[in-house]
């Protein structure tokens, strides 16, 4: 068979016949007097469909020799013990199976096979030793085992993952057998489709094999024919060029050892970069106090459905962000579309209502930015039960709709009937738009967190103010404002000229800028595109002093700056000194901080740049004393180059 190899350097000058290169191979080995002539496979997983199961102690000799390594090795493969009738087992992890045979004449090549992943799991510290002596690993399995497969993606694979791109280990991956097809014969095409819910179908064979960075090999037997033509060209390619790479590395260090040249200096790694906090998110705690605080900019007041008692204050904007049913009822253009609850109860003159508008509560002319600052909607609360409870339904959703169990407790203990609670628990359900689900069906990943005011962002509906940002109209809401920003509720609740005007310019800021700043008011999110924007939005974030928000922009700098590779940080057009400079203008300490790290773990970079002349004495000297490497390192690796230096000219001069 033939190889087709490309020559390198002088050691790869062989032919492509494998014979003659191991022939050059074992001169080589004979001038340099090295014995190296052996190789180490270790093969994982089965052949057959089900291998080994977890409660089957052993492998039979007959499933070994029936194996892929095997038949590959022919007679010539023979076990380490052969007065044994079990396959000799691994000193440290008995779930591997020895074998050892030769190939290339006098090419000793020992093998350690596992056909049962399950087994692995008893000793992985053993395994990895294993796995650190092996030369080539082979990992086999079944097309027909498809539980077998994606129990080894899943669950061994990204544990060898890390350990073989560590090592730098060849890795071939075997899928062995024929595809089974229950309208005809097996069906060994890798299009074909019809039976892959129950057989491994070549793309996902193909995937694992790119994951693992190994060689992917289709076997439909294991006859000599495929396991010989295919299997063996593949692992032969392998073998010789791990003896060829043993042939350059003893050499290399049998001749450093006998003219006991100078070791190089050893390199700490820098420092760790100072951590970047944040604090937890208050989103919930900032409606809370609205609702509790914020009678100024309520719009809303609920009335007892019996006695006409006032019972509280809400804020159109937040409920109809929060519940599909006070958006639709309050901004319903006909009375028609007012939503009737799912509760079963009736009452004589037809179905029965959680709420209703008081009669000319609402505007007949409905513009469509919403309600003018002043306006106030009456809701009518005729379910004697949400009249008892409606402070504690206000606040559930208020603070995100999502406290449940908290809510159920709060009504439990407030209605002291189990009924009731139950009854009540429907129609708030109502109000948020969610179905009953039995207790124990888990919550859906999306309604694993509060409800945010996203749908409020950037929407004239309820809009009471618009701020002005460079031409750009941006429509907001003072309630959620106010709630949400210090700054912003003393600027709309004293006497400046923003509380009593609609329209309100804002200077010295870009609107793309504010734009991000009112999304992280409403969503309690912030995403910069880039670091300048970042940098951006924290001066904004300091000039309202909303500090969790500038702490945010202070980890996206820092997430940015860290993921560029040192190429990019040393042609970026990014000034990392100025970034040093304006985090200090703003108050950006942890920025700050970590911006003198970062510029002295990368000191050969940023001290070449010329902006790094405007550090100040304190900041250089604070550099220095951090700088990655050190000046003592420097200082040593140029005293280890003069000596190698002279080194080669000593040899030159013997020559």
């Amino acid at each position: 068979m033939n190889l087709f190899l490309l020559a390198q350097d002088p050691l790869d000058l062989f032919c492509l016949d494998p014979a003659a290169e191991v022939r050059a191979l074992r001169a080589l080995f004979q001038r340099t007097a090295v014995v190296i002539m052996s190789i180490h496979i270790v093969a994982l997983g089965s052949e057959c469909p089900g291998g080994v199961g977890a409660g089957d102690e052993t492998a039979g000799p007959g499933q070994v020799q029936g194996g892929l390594l095997w038949s590959y090795l022919g007679h010539g493969a023979r076990e380490l013990d052969p007065n044994s009738m079990t396959p000799s087992r691994h000193p440290l992890n008995p779930a591997f199976m020895e074998y050892q045979s030769r190939v290339f004449g006098d090419v000793r090549v020992m093998v350690r096979d596992c056909p049962s992943w399950d087994l692995l799991d008893s000793d992985w510290a053993s395994v990895r030793s294993v796995l650190e002596q092996a030369d080539i690993v082979v990992i086999k399995y079944s097309v027909n085992d498809k539980l077998a497969f994606q129990q080894v993606r899943n669950g061994y694979a990204p544990r060898l993952r890390p350990l073989l791109r560590h090592w730098g280990l060849p890795v071939i991956l075997v899928a062995i057998g024929a595809r089974l097809n229950d309208e005809g014969p097996p069906c060994t095409c890798p299009l074909c489709a019809s039976d892959w819910s129950s057989c491994v179908p070549h793309s996902e064979g193909l995937q694992l094999s790119r994951d693992l960075g190994a060689t992917y090999l289709e076997l439909p037997s294991l006859n000599n024919f495929f396991v010989g033509r295919y299997f063996g060209s593949v692992l032969e390619y392998f073998m010789i060029q791990c003896l060829k790479q043993k042939a350059k590395e003893r050499p290399d260090k049998r001749r450093g050892h006998r003219l006991n040249e100078p070791r190089p200096p050893h390199l700490d790694q820098p420092a760790r970069l100072p951590p970047v906090r944040v604090e937890e998110s208050s989103f919930s705690q900032d409606l809370q106090w609205l609702l509790e605080r914020g009678v100024q900019f309520a719009d809303v007041a609920f009335y007892a459905g019996d006695t006409g008692k006032e019972l509280g204050w809400a804020h159109a904007s937040v409920l109809c962000a929060i519940s599909p049913y006070f958006r639709q009822l309050l901004v319903g253009r006909q009375a028609w579309e007012r939503p009737v609850s799912r509760c079963t109860c009736r009452e004589r003159d037809g179905p029965h209502s959680l709420l209703s508008t008081w009669d000319g509560g609402v505007d007949d002319l409905a513009r469509a930015d919403g309600h003018p600052p002043g306006h106030l909607s009456r809701l009518v609360v005729k379910d004697p039960l949400l009249c008892l409870c409606l402070w504690e339904t206000l606040m559930f959703l208020y603070r995100g709709a999502w406290e449940w169990e908290y809510l159920e407790e709060a009504i439990a203990e407030k209605l002291k009937n189990p009924l009731a609670v139950a009854q009540l628990m429907d129609r708030i359900r109502s109000f948020v738009g969610r179905e009953k689900a039995p207790r124990d069906t888990p919550t859906p990943r999306s309604q694993q967190g509060p409800l945010t005011l996203g749908g409020l962002f950037n929407s004239p509906l309820y809009s009471d103010v618009i701020f002005m940002v460079q031409g750009s109209v941006l429509p907001a809401h003072r309630a959620v404002l106010v709630a949400r920003c210090d700054v912003m509720a003393a600027m709309f609740s004293g006497k400046y000229a923003e509380a009593r005007s609609r329209v309100v310019p804002i200077h010295g800021v870009s609107s793309d800028t504010f734009l991000a700043f009112l999304e992280y008011l409403y969503t309690d999110t912030c995403c910069p595109a880039s670091v300048l924007q970042a940098m951006a939005v924290l001066v904004c974030a300091e000039m309202y002093q909303v500090k969790r928000l500038q702490h945010l922009c202070e980890v996206c700098v820092c997430a940015y700056l860290q993921n560029m590779p040192s190429r990019e940080l040393a042609s970026t057009g990014i000034s990392v000194i100025r970034l040093l400079r304006r985090a200090k203008c703003h108050n950006a300490d942890q920025l700050y901080v970590w911006l003198l790290h970062f510029i002295a773990n990368n000191y050969l970079i940023f001290s070449h740049k010329p902006d790094f002349l405007e550090l100040s004495d304190e900041e250089r000297e604070q550099v220095e004393r951090l700088r990655w490497p050190s000046r003592g390192y420097l200082q040593e690796l140029s005293e280890y180059q003069q000596r190698r230096r002279q080194i080669r000219k000593s040899r030159c001069n013997i020559m």
